[in-house]
C-alpha cells in the first residue's frame, strides 16, 4: 500500500498543535497529584488506622481498572449523576458545559496521585531512619523533618521513577480524545477520517509521541545527573 506523503506531512504539522494540550494535561495532572500523593504515601508508611486501609483499597481500584473505564466514569457517569442531583434540587447547573480538558485533568490527576504515592513511598523508605531521628534531636517537628530532611533525599532517589511516570502519563493522554479533547491523537484521527488515511495519521502520532517522550526522558536524565552531584543534606 502506497503512503499518501502529502497527507502525512500536512497532518504531522496539524497534529503538532495538539502537543501543548497534551503537555498541559500532563503537567497539571502531576502538579495536582503531588499533595494527595504525598499524604497517601505517609498514611501508608505510618499505617494510619482506618485511613491507610481506605487508601489501599482506593489504590487497588485505580490500578486495577483500565484507564478507559475511569474515563467513562468521570466523563459520563459522574457528570450525569451530578446533573441529576442538580435538576432534582431545582438548579440549572449543567456540568457538561465544563471544558473537556477539565475532565482529562481530573482523570489523570487521580491516576497520577496513585502512582506517584507509590513512587514517593518507595523513595522515602530508602532514606536512613537515622536521618529522621537526627532531625528530631535538633528540635524539628515531624512536618519539618520530612520537608527539610527526608523529602529532599527521597526526591533524589525518585527522579528516575518520576521520569517514567511523566513519560507514561504523557502517552496515556492520547486517550483524551475520548473526552473530545483536541490533543495529538484527536487531531490526527479527525484528519484521517476525511479520506480514511489512518495509516499515515498513526505514523504521525507515533513520531510525535516518540519525539516528545524522548525529550522528556533526556530532561529527567539530565536532572538525575545534576542531583547526583549535589551533596546530601
Amino acid at each position: 500500500m502506497e503512503l499518501n506523503l502529502p497527507f502525512l506531512e500536512k497532518t504531522f504539522f496539524l497534529a503538532l498543535r495538539g502537543v501543548p494540550v497534551s503537555l498541559e494535561i500532563t503537567v497539571l495532572s502531576l502538579l495536582f497529584a503531588v499533595i494527595p500523593a504525598y499524604y497517601m504515601a505517609l498514611a501508608r508508611l505510618y499505617r494510619v488506622r482506618i485511613v491507610s486501609p481506605v487508601i489501599s483499597v482506593f489504590i487497588s481500584l485505580v490500578r486495577g481498572t483500565p484507564m478507559v473505564v475511569q474515563i467513562l466514569i468521570v466523563y459520563s457517569l459522574l457528570p450525569s449523576l451530578i446533573n441529576g442531583i442538580a435538576a432534582a434540587a431545582g438548579s440549572s447547573f449543567n456540568v457538561f458545559n465544563a471544558h473537556p480538558v477539565l475532565y482529562a485533568v481530573i482523570v489523570f490527576t487521580i491516576h497520577s496521585s496513585v502512582v506517584l504515592s507509590e513512587v514517593l513511598r518507595a523513595s522515602i523508605t530508602t532514606v536512613d531512619r537515622g536521618q529522621l531521628d537526627a532531625a528530631y534531636a535538633l528540635g524539628m517537628t515531624r512536618s519539618q523533618a520530612f520537608r527539610l530532611v527526608i523529602m529532599p533525599q527521597a526526591l533524589r532517589e525518585a527522579v528516575p521513577n518520576l521520569g517514567t511516570l511523566t513519560v507514561d502519563l504523557f502517552k496515556e493522554t492520547s486517550l483524551s480524545f475520548l473526552m473530545t479533547v483536541q490533543d495529538i491523537t484527536a487531531i490526527a484521527k479527525i484528519e484521517a477520517s476525511y479520506g480514511y488515511n489512518y495509516i499515515e495519521a498513526y505514523i504521525d502520532i507515533f513520531i510525535i509521541y516518540l519525539a516528545v517522550c524522548s525529550l522528556v526522558q533526556l530532561v529527567f536524565y539530565a536532572a538525575e545527573k545534576i542531583m547526583s552531584k549535589k551533596p546530601v543534606g
